[in-house]
């Protein structure tokens, strides 16, 4: 059996988007489910949108993710050079094959004529550069002329392919434009660039986004004029942010690295990305990078769009945090920690172990120990709990007590405060409210009265308490 190669060949023009991501994820399960090969390719040549960096923010992201490719510009291969702008003359011997052969021509239409051409009314290229004379196209090369080869599609007929979730594929020939295959400056098109290097790098399966499934006759032709295979075709709906937009790199939806900043863990998103367009046989919602593997399958692809709820995946994360060890956790969680200035002083190890099964993100750390810093501003109505029967006027009363008990039973607090609700004839309950209540200002808080007071300190809770009692008496 012919081994399985897949291929991801993002374009270096920025981050790595959501979307993307998910290609890859999707191409290198496929891959490693047959036992086969994952290639990663460069596709630069639109010079015009290369950004300084975003090859090493490809490798990263990859590596990082468990995405480890098989073949590629950093690691090597049989088939390289693996980024398109080094496989230039490769390029210009097969369009110049194609010219030969009539399945291409010489294009030296001006950018104007082309406006006017659209100004007119026209959707796609007239085919004007094919009837010249082979006399004047020689002659306007070896003038300089500026030119570009188009691909010469077929006016009749249809062309028909099987892709592997949509299924049979018809599409008009009339339909299809003369697509440039070679640009001006000697540079390859995404549509000649990608067919030419997936033949050569032996690329039987192409998975790739929705966009390209009604151009993919196109490609097809090509094969054809060369003599070569076609491959497999796996078309994925987009990912979307709401019904009617996609997720998009242009209008800065969030990338990978956005999202391991705001404090997701890379296992979540490759989690939740899986999720997005592919259904697993046992419905199962959380599993690993092995896992899915094991499980993954074209029939579980959707075809239907996938709308992307961050709510979901912070649901998804929290359990991955969760399930960390308390060393794993404060290690992760340490970096967002470090960042909130107002924990410098506290015990971040102690915590750790207060947030973590609070936490749906790491970033979360600020959020939950916002009351921190906030103290003096906070309703004295939180002291007033239906459940506990307890108002301001009980905590004025109680308050005085739990001062003199945290002077001299703090190391002992719990019991201390125990014993004190059954000599004074309180509710347990009622007594860790108030007390809590009094040294947070927090309606809610990543742990109870106790492990507040101890994350605080005495003198902290000492001043606090005194603080509340005094804003209960109006002097504050």
């Amino acid at each position: 059996m012919e081994t399985v190669r897949t291929r991801f060949a993002p374009s270096p023009t920025g981050y790595l988007h959501i979307g993307g991501l998910r290609t890859a994820l999707y191409a290198y399960l496929f891959a490693k489910k047959h036992d086969g090969k994952f290639i990663l390719r460069i596709e630069d040549t639109d010079m015009g949108r290369y950004v300084d960096g975003a090859v090493e923010i490809i490798y990263r992201t990859l590596r990082d993710c468990g995405l480890d490719y098989d073949e590629g510009p950093d690691v090597g291969g049989d088939y390289g050079p693996y980024v398109q702008s080094e496989r230039k003359d490769i390029y210009l011997k097969y369009a110049r094959r194609l010219v030969e052969q009539g399945d291409a021509y010489y294009c030296f239409c001006t950018k104007e004529r082309l406006e006017e051409m659209h100004e007119k009314g026209a959707t796609k290229y007239d085919k004007h550069c094919l009837r010249l004379p082979k006399e004047e196209v020689e002659r306007r090369i070896a003038a300089g002329e500026p030119y570009v080869i188009r691909q010469n599609i077929p006016e009749e007929g249809s062309s028909t392919y099987h892709d592997m979730v949509f299924g049979d594929i018809t599409v008009d020939n009339k339909e299809l434009e003369d697509n440039i295959l070679i640009k001006s400056d000697g540079m390859p098109t995404y549509n000649f660039a990608n067919v030419i290097d997936d033949h050569l790098m032996k690329i039987n399966y192409v998975i790739r986004g929705v966009e390209y499934l009604s151009s993919t006759p196109k490609y097809n032709l090509l094969y054809r004029a060369f003599g070569w295979e076609i491959p497999n075709y796996m078309h994925l709906q987009p990912i979307m942010r709401d019904a009617q937009h996609k997720l998009s790199k242009r209008h800065g939806d969030a990338s990978y690295e956005d999202f391991i900043k705001k404090g997701y863990l890379k296992e979540a998103v490759m989690n939740y990305i899986a999720l997005l367009g592919w259904s697993p046989k046992n419905d199962c919602e959380k599993f690993s990078l092995d896992e899915m593997v094991k499980m993954f399958s074209v029939e579980g692809l959707s075809k239907s769009a996938s709308i992307f709820d961050e709510a979901k995946m912070r649901w998804l994360n929290s359990c991955y945090i969760k399930e960390l060890t308390p060393d794993d956790f404060y290690d992760k969680a340490l970096p967002f920690m470090e960042k909130v200035d107002y924990l410098k002083g506290y015990d971040l190890r102690f915590l750790a172990t207060l947030l973590q099964n609070r936490c749906e993100t790491l970033a979360d750390v600020g959020k939950l120990t916002e009351f921190l810093p906030a103290f003096d501003g906070y309703d004295t109505a939180l002291f007033v709990n239906a459940k506990w029967k307890t108002d301001c006027e009980l905590a004025k009363k109680m308050i005085p007590d739990l001062i003199e008990l945290c002077k001299t039973d703090f190391d002992g607090l719990h019991d201390a405060l125990v014993v004190y609700a059954e000599k004074s004839g309180y509710k347990k309950g009622q007594v860790l409210w108030i007390f809590r209540i009094a040294i947070t200002g927090a309606q809610n808080t990543p742990g109870g009265a106790t492990e507040m007071a101890e994350l605080l300190g005495k003198d902290r809770v000492l001043e606090r308490l005194n603080k509340s009692l005094a804003k209960l008496s109006g002097s504050l």
